[in-house]
């Protein structure tokens, strides 16, 4: 993954971290206020302290094994983790930029997509010039690879 992904993600962690002693108070709150068995607040907070320590432990676990990838030792000849790549779809000749990230940093509105995707597998090891033919739910994309940046 990459360092923005890892400070992203402890950054995550810590925000969870410090949500946990509000909900903490509002469980010891709601079951000041008599019968636990009928008590809609208290079985609220009970829920989302499941919820958030569920979420907190996902995130230590994916920071336990992550692994931070040293830019300068990857190479611009092939696409793999990190990598820009500029394509087209020879289909309809749009343009499209994608970043492979880590499966915890694909966002599609930032232009990241999992290097687990369909098209993220497909793309793996291509170099500048490939044909690739991406099988998606919709069908099969012919994509022309254009560039690729680091």
């Amino acid at each position: 993954m990459s360092q923005e992904g890892y400070d992203k993600l402890v950054a995550e962690l810590r925000e969870l971290e410090q949500e946990l002693p509000r909900v903490k108070d509002a469980i010891a709150e709601a079951r000041d206020k008599g019968d636990l068995s009928e008590n809609f607040e208290y079985h609220a907070a009970k829920r989302e302290q499941g919820r958030l320590l569920s979420r907190i432990r996902f995130k230590q676990r994916v920071l336990e094994f992550a692994r931070v990838i040293d830019t300068s030792r990857l190479s611009s000849d092939s696409i793999g983790l990190l990598s820009r790549v500029q394509m087209t779809n020879l289909a309809n000749n749009a343009k499209m930029t994608y970043t492979i990230a880590s499966p915890h940093e694909a966002n599609l509105r930032e232009g990241k997509i999992s290097i687990k995707s369909p098209i993220g597998q497909a793309l793996l090891n291509k170099k500048v010039g490939d044909v690739v033919d991406v099988h998606v739910p919709a069908g099969t994309m012919k994509l022309r690879i254009d560039s690729i940046e680091l």
